[in-house]
């Protein structure tokens, strides 16, 4: 049975969507499924952020395919580990769960690392030197994570 992980941010354009093609990278997609949400649901449909796919391509990872989708409760059965990139993320997935295992599921991405930091930053709207920062933070966490799955 495969271990699954949801990545989840504010729209699922820029930060969730580089962290699902970043796991995806690391680890053995016939042992882990990863997939990334939004809280909010203004970009359903649509690519990631051009600045996001950008960033992701100069890495060596097409992340193009992806379309974003809105957190749902269901989310909460579907999978095991539940990584999101701020501490408002985190406020509207818990006030979802309606049990303490569903709450256990939720983390901060950035607590998987020490680099004294515990929120991802929202790079929207700022320049290309911001996705190339969150870019950097989310590797470095997903790199933990891989190391605990793989």
């Amino acid at each position: 049975m495969k271990t699954k992980v949801l990545m989840v941010c504010l729209g699922n354009i820029c930060r969730s969507p580089l962290a699902e093609g970043i796991l995806k990278s690391k680890v053995d997609s016939n042992k882990v499924f990863v997939d990334s949400a939004g809280t909010a649901g203004y970009h359903v449909g649509n690519p990631p952020d051009h600045r996001s796919v950008a960033v992701a391509q100069k890495n060596g990872l097409d992340i193009s395919g992806q379309r974003c989708r809105k957190f749902s409760q269901l989310d909460f059965l579907e999978f095991d580990h539940i990584y999101v990139m701020d501490k408002s993320n985190f406020a509207n997935v818990t006030h979802l769960a309606s049990t303490q295992d569903q709450m256990n599921k939720v983390k901060l991405l950035l607590e998987e690392i020490d680099m004294g930091l515990t929120e991802v930053p929202d790079p929207y709207y700022g320049g290309q030197d911001g996705f190339e920062k969150v870019y950097q933070m989310i590797d470095l966490a997903c790199e933990a994570i891989a190391k605990k799955l793989n």
